[in-house]
This record gives structure tokens, sequence and C-alpha cells, in this order.
């Protein structure tokens, strides 16, 4: 999925603090839409560190147990059962709200859970979400070797293959190496990776002759800010933080249109006391017509037909 263009300098391990500075690319999204907005759900259960799975540590991130501490050579049994909420409940109420009102979703989806739980993938296909891959493990990648990071991305696609019966279009690793985006360029698989926080619109890197496109991803429209210390503790400042990020877009939409992305958790958001957060910012988006919900695919289709 890589294009090539030639005469364009290596900038894949360079930093860029000016991006698209005061003058970002006047976009026209389709239906005129002053924000191009995703959700995405991050299907990630089965596929944490877990000493069943050959790890050396239990997980200790992002659950209910805030704070908690990874257990050396030893299961978590709270841990595990956290995460096997999101996987016996929350994913269900996640697709049936999305199927229910007919909206577009992507799936950042795990590998190894995939493969643990096939059916889901199946009923996330049923419902029209587009499912990209979460790599093949939910780890921190910084340490791994990048031999073994290659061979995870390659599992990952082959699980997708087998399982969904096409290729992720595209990759989020989430904890990435300092290799993860030269190797997922190598495999000319991806038409994106969302391994990015630094800016609201997509934009393209470099690599010898390689285009590869970044559609940026968030960390604070972010249902993981109910797992932190300091980050919500109900529902409705979550509803309120989407709220006002959209109306912030909004209105400069209708000089610059941008995207704002809205990052999900099965075991998190859709526990009964914070998914009507999410359902009620929904009946919210419902006032508008000139907005674009959409899948992450279709944003990079839209980039790739109209900003080279």
């Amino acid at each position: 999925m890589v294009t090539t263009q030639k005469g364009f300098k290596d900038n894949l391990n360079t930093r860029d603090f000016i991006g698209y500075g005061n003058k970002p690319p006047k976009v026209a999204w389709p239906n005129k839409a002053k924000v191009a907005i995703n959700f995405v759900i991050n299907y990630e259960e089965g596929g944490e560190s877990c000493v069943l799975d050959g790890d050396s540590q239990s997980e200790h991130l992002l659950s209910d147990i805030i704070g908690a501490a990874p257990l050396k050579n030893a299961r978590s049994l709270n841990m595990e059962s956290l995460y096997e909420y999101g996987a016996r409940v929350g994913i269900h109420r996640l697709i049936n709200i999305f199927k229910d009102r007919d909206l577009p979703a992507t799936v950042f989806c795990v590998g190894l859970a995939l493969e643990k739980n096939p059916s889901v993938g199946e009923l996330m296909k049923k419902a029209n979400m587009e499912v990209s891959s979460h790599g093949y493990r939910w780890l921190d990648y910084q340490n791994i070797k990048r031999d073994i990071e290659l061979e995870h991305i390659e599992k990952t696609i082959e699980a997708h293959q087998r399982i969904l019966g096409e290729t992720p279009p595209g990759f989020y690793q989430g904890k990435p190496s300092i290799n993860t985006r030269e190797l997922l360029i190598s495999t000319n698989k991806f038409k994106y990776d969302s391994d990015a926080y630094c800016d609201e619109l997509p934009f393209w890197v470099h690599k010898n002759e390689h285009k590869h496109l970044v559609i940026p991803y968030t960390l604070e429209c972010n249902d993981m800010r109910f797992a932190t210390a300091n980050g919500f503790s109900y529902g409705e400042p979550f509803y309120q933080y989407l709220k006002d990020s959209f109306d912030c877009l909004y209105e400069e939409g209708a000089d610059y249109p941008r995207m704002m992305s809205i990052g999900l958790h099965c075991r998190l958001i859709a526990r009964p006391g914070r998914i009507q957060a999410l359902k009620k910012f929904m009946d919210y988006l419902e006032g508008f017509d000139d907005i674009w919900i959409c899948q992450r695919e279709q944003i990079a289709d839209h980039w790739i037909a109209h900003h080279q």
C-alpha cells in the first residue's frame, strides 16, 4: 500500500516541529464536512501481558485497578478478569450500539486477541466495521528485537487474513519501537499507521522513494483517562470533553476542516456507568449535518486521492 515518489529525502527518523504550521491544507471532506470524526474501538483483550502466553509478568495498564504494579512471573487474576470483561461483555455492547445507530467505526484489533476470540471478529465485519491491526500483542515494543517485531507484524497480517479474509488496512502498535514504522513500510501491506499524536490532519512521511501515510490518533479524547489517577471519574466529564473538543474543531472547520479521533476500550467505556456518556455524545452529533463520521480507512482513501 506504500506509494513511491522519487526525490524525497528520508525523514522517517527525524523530528518535525513545523508540520502544516499556520497554513494547513484546505481539506474538502465528503459532504462538505467541517470535521471528520472517527470512533476507534481498541480490542486488546487476550493480547495483553500474561504469563500464560509466555510473558515474564502480568498486565498492569489500563484497567480499573489504577496504579497496579506488574507481578513478576505470576498471574494477576483480578487483572485478567477485568480484561476478560472487555471480550465477554464490553465488545458486544459497543458493536450493538454502533450497529443500532448505523454508525461507522474503526477497530484497532490485537492479532492474538482475535485468534482467541475469532467469532468477535466476524461480528465486527457483520457490523461493517473497519478492522485494522493493533499489532500481534499489546506489549511495549520499545526493547523488543527488530526481527521479533517484524515476525509479530507478519503474524497479525496472517491472523487477519485467516480469520477475516482480508489484510488489515491500517496499523497502530500503540507502544511502538523506533523500528515500527520502517518495518510496516517494508511489508508494503498497509495504507496507513496511527502511531502519532502530533497533528489533527493526516500527513506523509518518506523512506527513500517510499511515501507512507500517517493518520494521527489521540490519547486525550480517549476513555483510557478513566483508568488514570487524574482522568475522568465518571461519564459526564468524558462527554463534556468530547463535546468541547468537537465544538472547537467544528468552529475552526468553517475555514480549515480537521479530524477528530475518539479512542474507546471495551473494558472501560462499555461499563454501564460510562457508556451513557458515549451515547450522549452520539446524540449530540445528530444535530449537525455538515460532519463526516467515518472509518480511518475512508480518511486514508480520501487523503491518498486528494492530498498526494
